[in-house]
């Protein structure tokens, strides 16, 4: 049976509050819900909490509660399919059972294997009625990297770059503050954000000494900090320790009082050697998907880039186009030469939008 214009309008309105949990659910999904009586009035709605806390189905139904609304008989929409599972919570398929819920409208089943389809038939079981599909590319995308983990053990790569139209992220000193305006650069914290984790090289650190926080965005949580230092290069007085947050560093070579020291400063020290004494990047990747950690931003220099682009484990391209010609500089990443063009394009492009006076593209591997 085909949903209807209410349907879809429910949905849309659950989505816009999954938005809402944009920064705070990780590692899991963000998750929008509203409850719908059999009169069309709504009930109850609400969004994931953080990990740990209640999901949306919870939430919408403590605020039908709280206003006094029965839930007897009413429909939930739900982004996501409810959870059958004893996590730190519990099941939200029994918690809709409970509450008399008669129908549920779903976007997408959940990729989650202790999930994956068990919500809906307990909720089936119980004689509720539910309904799978509608709006459900949104409600992937809000959840790009959960799925990816979901579905592949690993997260989603995202790889931010601010450069000019020549596409030189910094002048042939290595000056780069600031090639883009205020609206990008804010955009950019955005998806630091919205990320688990943010990735950088010790390149960038010895280099920049940046902070690589999230500021000028209203998040209670700030994204761990990945760094790849291969010989353990980190200072024990940069910038990067200011922020109370999880700090990795995934190290090739040995120093055992270097490492001692790195975990006093409270970092955490993964050994990944792989060649050349590098880390293996490839069983970096794999490690985040075991954190867990959906969604990675990443924010380094030209060796780091062209090293994770060469490996293929980029999934994203966030591109801030600066409407300037900078000339020799630096590029966005280190990659070898060509002597004939790709027979395909490796990357496409799926949207793009003005920031003040820059253009943001993003781009998906071509897979």
């Amino acid at each position: 049976m085909p949903f209807s214009f209410a349907d879809t309008a429910h949905m849309h309105q659950a989505l816009a509050l999954a938005e809402q949990a944009l920064f705070i659910t990780s590692p899991n999904p963000r998750v929008g819900c509203v409850i719908v009586g059999k009169d069309g009035q709504l009930l109850g709605q609400g969004h994931t909490q953080a990990a740990g806390q209640a999901h949306a189905e919870v939430m919408a139904l403590r605020a039908a509660q709280a206003h006094g609304h029965s839930t007897r008989g009413a429909t939930a929409y739900v982004t996501l399919e409810p959870c059958s599972h004893q996590g730190r919570t519990g099941p939200c398929c029994d918690a809709l059972i409970a509450a008399g819920v008669a129908r549920v409208v779903t976007s997408v089943q959940d990729p989650n294997p202790q999930v994956a389809g068990q919500g809906l038939a307990r909720l089936q079981a119980a004689g509720v009625q539910t309904e799978v599909g509608l709006l459900s590319e949104p409600s992937i995308e809000l959840n790009i990297g959960f799925f990816k983990r979901m579905q592949h053990g690993t997260p989603w790569l995202r790889m931010k770059s601010a450069q000019s139209l020549d596409g030189q992220t910094a002048l042939h000193n290595g000056q780069s503050q600031w090639i883009t305006g205020e609206a990008a650069r804010l955009d950019g914290h955005r998806f630091r954000a919205q990320a688990c984790a943010v990735l950088t090289g010790i390149g960038t650190v010895l280099e920049d000494n940046p902070l690589l926080n999230v500021r000028g965005i209203d998040t209670p949580r700030q994204p761990s900090l990945l760094l790849v230092d291969s010989r353990l290069q980190t200072p024990l007085n940069a910038r990067l320790w200011d922020e109370k947050r999880q700090v990795v560093i995934f190290h090739a070579e040995r120093h055992p009082a270097l490492e001692d020291a790195l975990k006093a400063q409270g970092a955490e020290l993964v050994h990944l050697p792989g060649e050349g004494q590098k880390v293996d990047l490839a069983a970096l990747v794999r490690h985040l998907g075991q954190l867990p950690c959906n969604e990675v931003h990443i924010e380094a220099g030209h060796k780091l880039n062209g090293s994770l682009l060469k490996a293929g484990l980029v999934d994203e391209l966030l591109v801030y186009l600066a409407p300037m010609l900078l000339g020799p500089g630096q590029g966005m990443a280190a990659l070898p030469e060509l002597n004939a063009l790709p027979a395909t394009h490796a990357w496409q492009f799926t949207d793009h939008t003005t920031l003040g006076p820059d253009l943001r593209v993003r781009l998906r591997a071509a897979r």
